[in-house]
């Protein structure tokens, strides 16, 4: 046998033969060949084989960060059960000796909420799946029976209202209110009987009644950064953020003076004047959303898939601490989030659909001896 070492072009696909094997009557017998030099980063297969390697190495390397989280969220639920078991058995000894715990303080705090129940608004659906991302999302806030619905995180006017859960699923039974000005983000809340929610592009809160049809007051939140100067992570105008909780009404937004810090702040309901503010230090660009239940604002670190109940701020302590509670982000983009302080549940709205989850609640009890 010979053997040549040859290199000429092959007309297919740009592959050059490299080395061909003949026999003693001069045929061919084998014949090896590779791509041109250079063609391999312009070939079909060699790009989809990249591709897919790159998609091998990502998948890699989500399921490294998941097995980190799920070790993570372990570890915490075997400290809450030690912590639990500490608990129940002081209990038990200050009952045996019929002494009183004299708790120094209570502290709610937000256990792992459930999985949440979701629904979606069939009417509305085909829409939230088309075209724009954020141009097609909404606000929905609960009150007892009724829900009100908002389209849209800016420049709106129409809200509707619908008398049960049931009716706005269907789109069904619906009073329609046109408020005399335009709204800004999806942070607005209804709050006995009355609209709260930021007027576009200012940083003036409006008061409107539904039933006098009518607003009652309007006032700027001094220095309060509007227009996307300091949004949620998922941006949407989300500059300012009402909520309510079992003490009353509170605004969430940022300053310049607060160099884009997250500021709480509990607002008299009646005239919009702030009562008190808090500088919470916790970026509010590095926030997905938040919500506050009994005066304890809760932050979540993104509005994606994977996100996490990762901030928290007391204000009847001025303190903060980091959590590390998961939270079921089943559709991966929330642009709304808020605690129904009568029902106990938080509403979101998640890529189209409309979510709820049921939220546990404990009272960690601090006594003079240590738990």
């Amino acid at each position: 046998l010979q053997f040549h070492h040859t290199l000429f072009q092959s007309p297919e696909e740009g592959w050059q033969v490299y080395t061909s094997t003949q026999g003693p009557d001069g045929k061919c017998l084998c014949t090896a060949v590779i791509p041109v030099q250079g063609t391999c980063s312009r070939d079909l297969r060699s790009r989809q084989l990249r591709q897919l390697m790159e998609k091998v190495q990502n998948i890699s390397q989500s399921m490294e960060v998941l097995d980190l989280r799920t070790y993570r969220d372990l570890q915490y639920v075997r400290n809450t059960e030690s912590l639990m078991k500490g608990l129940d058995s002081k209990l038990k000894v200050a009952a045996e000796t019929q002494k009183s715990v004299n708790a120094k303080s209570f502290q709610v705090a937000c256990v792992c909420p459930s999985r949440p129940v979701a629904f979606a608004n069939k009417h509305r659906l085909l829409l939230a799946n088309q075209g724009n991302e954020w141009g097609l999302q909404r606000s929905i806030r609960s009150c007892l029976q009724r829900v009100w619905y908002m389209d849209g995180y800016y420049k709106g006017r129409r809200v509707l209202e619908f008398r049960t859960l049931n009716d706005f699923i269907t789109g069904q039974n619906f009073v329609q209110h046109l408020l005399p000005h335009p709204w800004a983000g999806t942070g607005h809340v209804v709050f006995n009987g009355s609209l709260y929610y930021n007027k576009y592009q200012s940083n003036i809160v409006v008061k409107y009644h539904f039933r006098s049809r009518s607003v009652l007051v309007q006032r700027s939140l001094n220095a309060a950064g509007y227009n996307n100067t300091f949004p949620y992570s998922w941006g949407g105008f989300s500059d300012i953020d009402f909520m309510v909780d079992e003490n009353g009404l509170w605004a969430v937004y940022t300053t310049n003076q607060n160099a884009g810090n997250i500021v709480v702040s509990r607002m008299d309901p009646s005239t919009l004047e702030i009562l008190r503010s808090w500088d919470t230090g916790y970026p509010k660009r590095s926030a997905g959303e938040s919500f506050i239940i009994c005066g304890t604002l809760y932050v979540t670190n993104s509005h994606l898939a994977g996100a996490k109940i990762y901030f928290a701020y007391y204000t009847n302590t001025s303190s903060y601490e980091y959590t590390d509670i998961p939270f079921h982000n089943q559709y991966s983009h929330i642009s709304m989030l808020d605690y129904n302080p009568r029902e106990r549940v938080l509403y979101t709205w998640n890529n189209g659909h409309q979510v709820i989850y049921n939220v546990t609640l404990f009272h960690v009890i601090k006594t003079s001896g240590e738990l």
